[in-house]
């Protein structure tokens, strides 16, 4: 089985910066061939974030947030991180880790990111 579980969220200054964690453990049948993040608010839709393509180094942001945060990974590649720079209130959601492989996705728990003004 696999888990996905994320870290480092909390609550931030406007202006500030956060650096979450996603660990991935477990195995599945094939590697996983990108891993992203999303944010959901509160009686919003979950939204596309950024996401890094392990097997091409690619990366993609959305627009909100380009600039302002980086995806990264670790050299093992079971760690993937997102330093978040410039928070601005509307970066407030709960942040969720997104890996995929064999067009099956995995999603963690989630983490708090809360910015206050």
């Amino acid at each position: 089985q696999v888990q996905l579980v994320e870290s480092g969220g909390g609550l931030v200054q406007a202006g500030g910066s956060l650096r979450l964690s996603c660990a991935a453990s477990g195995r599945t049948a094939t590697p996983f061939d990108m891993v992203g993040w999303f944010r959901q608010a509160p009686g919003k839709e979950r939204t596309f974030v950024a996401r890094f393509i392990s097997s091409n180094s690619g990366t993609h942001y959305a627009d909100s947030v380009k600039g302002r945060f980086t995806i990264s990974r670790d050299g093992d590649k079971n760690t993937v991180y997102l330093q978040m720079n410039s928070l601005k209130p509307e970066d407030t959601a709960v942040y969720y880790c997104n890996a995929g492989t064999g067009g099956i996705n995995y999603w963690g728990q989630g983490t708090q990111v809360t910015v206050s003004s």
